[in-house]
């Protein structure tokens, strides 16, 4: 297809590099990668430390300092939220002066608001992807934001996202992917494994008190994000067959998931999602999880079993059952369901409709 000049909005928090922060940053760098790789010009705005290789522009994250006056207001926003505002406003003021001179298509691949509501500024169209169930701050820019400004499109990573979304605005389907060859095949092990971010809406707490009642060894690994939720659940539940490793650099951690023998996916919120899962079969390892959000789309019967949410002895007949799976059968149906070449067709398809809608108009 004709070679794109993207520009790629990513998180104004956490960089776009290994150790990944969650599942949006890594997804962010699978994509960018992706997609230079099929020859398109990428430019991607993104937290300073993301990965030089991907050809980053820093948002402005680190230099806005409010005035002493400012600072005395007793109406002022919190600093991380002052510093985010003012990353994505002149990143969005920049591109409507500039933007189509320098880009084919934007996309929106972060999760706050001011790039929708500034949409409308712009003369290059713009992809917009929905990684969550919707939140305040976006739904009200989504539903103020006119619709008649210009081409543009959302899609959402899962048809469970799409549908909580379609109160505010109607989505596209495209499912996340994974590089199933970085994310190979491994011969399994004794232990479970729970990764991912440690906040309470993952609830690695539950994936600890599954594994007990399964009778199962648990390794957890992922940035701690919530040091008092760590404390008080996680852990006074360490020790006896269960472990923290810690943060994992990519390697690492898909080393470690190739040697689980089942992956315990727990989360307390409608997983919008899933990336995990996905890693999780590419490596041939079998997943227990909750039927909450969008895992049942991505874990099927070939790739693991489902439990009910709230049911923990349900989850750990889960595990027990998921531990029968072949893992040969696991992979494929990773490969088969959730590869970045997929994911990346379909971003293509969506671009070239939508530069045609441009054209049109």
């Amino acid at each position: 297809m004709k070679r794109l000049r993207i520009c790629l909005i990513a998180s104004s928090r956490f960089p776009v590099a290994e150790p990944f922060a969650g599942g949006l940053e890594a997804q962010t760098h699978t994509l960018a990668g992706a997609l230079r790789d099929r020859g398109h010009d990428v430019t991607l705005f993104a937290a300073p430390g993301s990965d030089p290789a991907l050809g980053a522009t820093a948002l402005d994250v680190a230099e806005f300092e409010p005035s002493d006056e400012a600072r005395s207001d007793v109406g002022a926003s919190p600093e991380q939220w002052m510093r985010e505002h003012h990353a994505y406003l002149s990143l969005m003021l920049d591109l409507a002066r500039t933007g189509h001179d320098r880009f084919d298509v934007v996309h929106n691949n972060s999760l706050h608001h001011l790039p929708v509501a500034l949409a409308p500024t712009l003369s290059v169209p713009m992809v917009t992807t929905l990684h969550t169930p919707p939140t305040p701050w976006l739904e009200s820019a989504i539903r103020l934001t006119p619709t008649a400004h210009g081409p543009s499109r959302f899609v959402a990573v899962s048809g469970d996202t799409a549908s909580r979304w379609a109160g505010s605005v109607p989505a596209e389907v495209i499912l996340n992917g994974i590089d199933t060859e970085r994310w190979r095949f491994g011969p399994g092990g004794t232990d479970a494994v729970w990764f991912g971010r440690v906040v309470p809406e993952k609830a690695p707490h539950v994936a600890i008190d599954a594994a007990r009642l399964a009778g199962v060894p648990l390794v957890l690994a992922g940035p701690v994000h919530d040091h008092g939720y760590f404390s008080r659940e996680i852990a006074p539940r360490l020790g006896d067959g269960v472990h923290y490793a810690g943060h994992l650099a990519s390697e690492e951690l898909i080393e470690l998931v190739r040697h689980s023998s089942v992956s315990i996916v727990s989360p307390d919120w409608p997983e919008p999602y899933g990336l995990v899962a996905a890693e999780s079969m590419a490596c041939g390892t079998p997943v227990a999880g909750v039927a909450t959000g969008a895992l049942p789309e991505i874990v099927t019967a070939a790739g693991g079993r489902l439990a009910a949410p709230g049911d923990v002895q349900g989850l750990a007949d889960a595990v027990l059952g998921a531990l029968e799976l072949p893992r040969r059968g696991v992979r494929r149906h990773a490969v088969e369901r959730c590869s970045v070449e997929t994911m990346v067709d379909e971003y293509e398809r969506c671009f070239t409709g939508l530069l045609g809608e441009a054209r049109a108009a």
